[in-house]
């Protein structure tokens, strides 16, 4: 007995941080605590699947672009293993303001976790298990490890639940449905009912992926092609290489005959019949749910996503469905282009577990167990980017926790990991939580282009950022200074500029002005500006592309940058009143029974939490300012 004891503390001695889950979420934080110092455990049922991409090999688009800059500004993986691996870059919403410009770039699936994994296997203080954990170890409330299927008993300080959609997933098929937490991976089980005991309030979700084609059996020339940029540019704002040459994805669209022949499959449609009892993402529907919802529409967009360079998989995004197989088939293969089409595997839809997320404190560990943090899908969101980023944050803090340090937490003006967070913590979700640039108050400060800019400096005091990271932001901080003194400094001459300001069809001058005073005009960005005059040319070359951005984005929109960082303040001063953990809100007659019955479980740490609880008024929150104040 004595030697199995020996063995078993040789073999597991007591971790910092143990991570169970090796999906984005699991991988970034167990980078973040064992780059910030922590013993870390990361626990998997599959060492093959490690970072793997379930759903479409894409990472970033409309404001997931910006988390993943933002995780890389911190120190994070996403944005620098995406870089490694992308196939394909776009700036998506161009047309539009700079606070909508998001990065999105097309993935190789497999080269995506391969490169993980070498990243966590050449992360000092990563340690690696294979296997499921049936159960959390908890001792006075609070996490003190994890129990694995085998019956191992493994110790550490504190526990991150990354789990995906394996916490009792179900995967449907038509009729037939089993037990899974991915296409042939079996699901976890035991948890949930842990957790329950506990006492957490659990509920179920959905989310689906759509079928995979054999690209040599596909007709391109049917389709519209859609290339990367021009000029690619990349994620991280480390030293990673831009694409030098990119694969083209393509659009296709659904019409009147493949409606019909999906329509054939909705009474063994498993979302019809209801068999399913989770919420699906409202935005990212099923194709069956589409031409449903909107029988009004002729045809539906669909984009063909090759899988990797070497690879002939293609993944039919905007065809996600749950129909039998036989249906999916004929379906696909009246869609123009897929008249050949040979199918790798079906799509799918799939239930899972997940724990309604006003159960947790905003450094995502959990309110009624100490040192046990939840990140991820397990937290009800859906999407790469939002996963990654909770996991990033819950690594964070359970770092600083088993170090005595005050977690770390973002502000809802600071990032939108920040507007994310808080919104999980205080308003909840039922159905699965994708961001978007509109749940932003404060988007024009929380751009793509100055993620670095407003936390590389975090990052650095983390311990993630490294000191080249932050000279070479503070480099950057320093050139764009320089270069808008030297703007407001120069003058624009009407005998060299107005020839070319009448072609673009702005207003000409009848006197010297201040070269600023032109680039605020719509019509005239640095592009325009150095067509003006050679001498205005040779300055702004001195500079590179992303300073030159910087500073005509802040000279254009400097009024309403000014006035949300206004805003932003004024609201922020809400968070210096502080509530206590134990404070008895049933002292307080005067609060609403919502108000009252929210705040008890939710536990808000200041007045500003408290002020966007949904239920909670205005008049709430004056009350309780005044109550404390007294």
């Amino acid at each position: 007995m004595f030697h199995v004891e020996q063995t078993k503390k040789l073999m597991f001695p007591e971790y910092d941080v143990i991570v169970v889950g090796a999906g984005h979420a699991g991988c970034e934080a167990a980078a973040a605590a064992a780059n910030m110092g922590s013993r870390v455990l990361l626990v998997t049922m599959n060492m093959n699947t490690i970072a793997q991409m379930s759903c479409n090999p894409a990472m970033g688009g409309v404001a997931k672009g910006q988390i993943v800059r933002e995780i890389d500004a911190l120190g994070g993986y996403s944005g620098i293993i995406s870089d490694k691996s992308m196939l394909q870059f776009r700036m998506l919403n161009l047309s539009k303001g700079p606070a909508m410009w998001s990065p999105r770039t097309q993935n190789d699936r497999m080269r995506f976790a391969e490169e993980w994994r070498l990243a966590l296997e050449n992360t000092p203080n990563v340690d690696f298990w294979q296997e499921m954990a049936s159960a959390i170890l908890v001792k006075d409330r609070q996490a003190v490890g994890i129990k694995t299927a085998l019956g191992l008993e493994i110790h550490g300080k504190s526990v991150i639940l990354t789990n995906g959609t394996f916490l009792n997933g179900k995967i449907h098929i038509g009729e037939k449905n089993f037990g899974g937490g991915r296409t042939a991976e079996k699901a976890a089980t035991g948890l949930t009912e842990q957790l329950q005991q506990l006492g957490f309030e659990s509920g179920r979700m959905k989310t689906g992926t759509p079928p995979r084609i054999d690209g040599r059996s596909l007709n391109y020339a049917a389709m519209e092609e859609q290339p990367g940029d021009e000029n690619p540019g990349k994620f991280s704002y480390s030293d990673t290489k831009p694409l030098g040459k990119q694969l083209s994805c393509w659009i296709t669209y659904t019409n009147d005959s493949v409606h019909k022949e999906l329509e054939k499959g909705f009474d063994k449609s498993p979302m019809f019949q209801g068999r399913i009892k989770g919420l699906g993402p409202r935005y990212c529907p099923s194709i069956e749910d589409k031409i449903n919802r909107f029988a009004e529409r002729e045809r539906h967009q669909i984009f063909v996503e090759p899988e990797g360079w070497n690879t002939v998989e293609i993944y039919v995004n905007g065809f996600s469905t749950s129909l039998p197989e036989d249906i999916q088939y004929q379906a696909l293969r009246k869609i123009p282009g897929f008249e050949n089409a040979k199918m790798f595997r079906p799509g799918y839809a799939i239930e899972y577990d997940y724990f309604p997320p006003t159960q947790l404190k905003p450094s995502l560990e959990t309110q009624l167990i100490d040192n046990l943090y939840f990140a991820g899908q397990i937290n009800g969101t859906t999407g790469y980017e939002e996963a990654a980023c909770q996991g990033l944050m819950a690594g964070i803090n359970a770092h600083n926790k088993v170090h005595n340090r005050d977690p770390f937490i973002l502000k809802r003006s600071e990032a939108y990991i920040g507007v994310l967070i808080d919104d999980l913590v205080n308003k909840g979700t039922q159905e699965p939580y994708r961001m978007f640039t509109s749940r932003a108050e404060y988007r024009i400060l929380l751009r793509q282009d100055n993620a670095d800019l407003r936390l590389t400096e975090l990052g650095h005091k983390l311990g993630l950022a490294t000191d080249t990271r932050l000279e070479r932001m503070l480099d950057k901080k320093n050139e764009i200074t320089r270069l808008t003194r030297e703007l407001a400094d120069m003058r624009a001459i009407p005998e060299i500029v107005n020839d070319e300001l009448q072609m673009l069809s702005t207003t000409t001058l009848s006197e010297k002005v201040p070269v600023v005073s032109l680039l605020k005009r719509p019509q005239i960005g640095m592009n325009e500006l150095k067509k003006l005059d050679p001498a205005i040319k040779s300055k702004l070359d001195r500079y590179t592309t992303e300073v030159q951005q910087q500073v005509e984005i802040n000279l254009k929109y400097e009024s309403y940058i000014e006035r949300e960082r206004t805003l932003a303040q004024k609201i922020e001063s809400l968070e210096d009143y502080k509530i206590k953990s134990d404070f008895d809100y049933d002292r307080v007659k005067a609060l609403s029974s919502e108000a009252r019955e929210k705040l008890k479980r939710i536990r808000p740490q200041t007045i500003g939490q408290m002020s966007r609880i949904s239920g909670v008024s205005p008049a709430d929150v004056s009350i309780l300012t005044v109550y404390l104040g007294k």
